[in-house]
């Protein structure tokens, strides 16, 4: 029997459903706030995802489980490893974690790829990024110039300084030998480089004009802290950017109560008791709401960054009781097996005691 040796010798393919390993193999500065983490798999597998796609990490802080999500910044074309680029939050538990103690050769757990931002196919795009937003949009750049195919994409990406510009060298080497890659670097304040060349201040409907006279025809990608994101849809809108062409990606939604979708009187009507073990606290939830949101309206801690069901930052051990469950990938099959569940998309089915 004949066989390919290109075939036996390829790596095995990093499944999302199984695979829950990562070891950091490098760790480099970006500025003076923000640090790149690359990563393979222990066992040599190729990892898979689209560009804007992230991992949620979990380390096991003091015995937690406490997800963070992080964008992608590579190539998706470059399958044996990822690199996540992380900013230092003041006062923030697992980026202080990483900055200080996460070295080459350190095995996390960590699940992925998931999200949703991925770029629809189109001829022009608009990327806009604000501080540590670029992550996700830097792999879709990454995967256009590994591509070495021509392109039509405005980049404008804002930042509090021009010493704050994650990955300024790399994107000005790019906008020099990519065709069709333009690209704008907007600092509020230039104090500390005072011989910058361009533009300053933020973003507005003036600069939106300039920068990107026919941005009513290109697909833009967004993700940036709430102010800025709130402020580039606002505006895009009023350029007339077609809703469905604007997308953005943000791992600090706020929690809203959804609206119950009609249902009977009698489902209405249900009120169950949800218990959590660990703080001690017990709240009501009725048949037609999360657990997440009550939750959250009770003053019950629990870690989420959406309300979706597909980050997974909300999963939690269910102790006794079921609940109706309509996820978007943020939790695994084995994980559903073992009791796990995501309140943020979970509406009770009985009394509930939950883990936390």
């Amino acid at each position: 029997m004949a066989i390919d040796l290109l075939t036996a010798r390829a790596p095995g393919l990093w499944c999302a459903e199984t695979d829950d390993k990562l070891q950091c193999v490098d760790v480099h500065d970006e500025t003076h706030d923000v640090k790149s983490f690359t990563f393979v798999s222990p066992d040599g597998k190729h990892i898979s995802f689209d560009a804007g796609q992230y991992f949620m990490f979990e380390l096991g802080l003091d015995n937690e489980v406490d997800g963070r999500c992080y964008s992608i910044s590579s190539s998706p074309h470059r399958r044996n490893a990822i690199t996540i680029t992380v900013k230092r939050v003041p006062g923030g538990r697992v980026s202080n974690w990483l900055h200080d103690n996460l070295k080459p050769g350190t095995v996390v757990k960590a699940s992925g790829p998931l999200g949703r931002f991925m770029r629809p196919t189109a001829q022009k795009y608009a990327f806009m990024s604000g501080g540590s937003g670029i992550t996700p949009v830097m792999s879709m750049v990454r995967e256009f110039a590994d591509a070495a195919q021509p392109v039509d994409v405005i980049f404008l990406h804002a930042g509090r300084t021009p010493k704050d510009f994650v990955f300024r060298s790399e994107l000005s080497n790019l906008a020099e030998r990519m065709k069709g890659l333009r690209l704008f670097l907007l600092p509020e304040d230039v104090s500390n480089e005072r011989s910058w060349p361009g533009l300053s201040g933020r973003i507005s409907k003036e600069l939106l004009q300039m920068a990107v006279p026919d941005i009513a025809e290109r697909i833009i990608m967004c993700c940036g802290p709430a102010p800025f994101m709130r402020a580039a849809k606002s505006i895009a809108g009023e350029l007339g950017v077609p809703a469905q062409n604007y997308h953005e990606e943000s791992f600090d939604a706020a929690v809203i109560e959804e609206a119950p979708a009609p249902i009977t009187e009698a489902v209405e009507a249900l009120t169950f008791n949800v218990q959590f073990s660990k703080q001690g606290k017990s709240i009501e939830v009725r048949a037609d709401q999360t657990v997440l949101s009550c939750a959250k309206k009770g003053g019950v801690r629990i870690p989420s960054s959406c309300a979706n069901g597909i980050c997974g930052t909300c999963k939690s051990k269910l102790l006794s009781g079921s609940v109706d469950m309509k996820h978007d990938g943020g939790i695994r099959q084995r994980e559903i097996d073992s009791g796990f569940f995501l309140p943020c998309c979970s509406k009770p089915l009985s009394d509930l005691v939950i883990e936390r």
